[in-house]
């Protein structure tokens, strides 16, 4: 765990993160088992969970849901209220009816390559890649993949435009 400001904010769950220099945590965050990359600021309210990876220099904006399963970039935006799945079959219980437990999920994974922007809102769904410097309109349901480059809005999500990579 990193000294400093990732360790100064209360009402916080740190566990098992590995932070990289520099970064900053808010109050009110759970974190537990992930990798923040340096640089990298993550606001009040947000739960980034175990497995998943923030990469260097990201800012993630308050109330967002990063879970197992989800590696964001270099430099990647997530705005205010973003939420990541990572469970194309989400069930409470199995055919049995016992609830699931681990084994009886598979988990999805989901890439945010480098410089993407993810608007506030957006939901993204799972096994899927957001391309280098693309950009997620606000309230996006993100269903398929977005090349890079790509503006993408609605529910769910289509292009817009492209823009030229920065």
């Amino acid at each position: 765990m990193a000294d400093g400001p990732a360790n100064e904010a209360p009402h916080r769950l740190l566990d098992a993160v590995e932070f990289g220099e520099d970064v900053v945590v808010q109050a009110f965050t759970n974190l537990y088992g992930c990798h923040i990359g340096d640089g990298s600021r993550i606001g009040p309210f947000v739960e980034i969970q175990r497995g998943a990876v923030v990469g260097p220099r990201c800012k993630i904006s308050s109330h967002s849901f990063v879970c197992e399963g989800v590696e964001l970039g270099e430099g990647v935006f997530v705005g205010h209220g973003v939420v990541f799945t990572n469970d194309r079959y989400p069930r409470a219980i199995t055919a049995d009816g016992a609830l699931q437990e681990d084994g009886d999920w598979t988990l999805e994974r989901t890439v945010v390559r480098r410089r993407a922007s993810i608007g506030s809102g957006a939901v993204v769904l799972c096994g899927l890649t957001i391309g280098e410097n693309a950009i997620v309109g606000a309230g996006a349901v993100v269903t398929h993949d977005v090349p890079d480059g790509a503006i993408v809005a609605g529910s769910p999500a289509r292009a817009m435009r492209t823009r030229d990579t920065i």
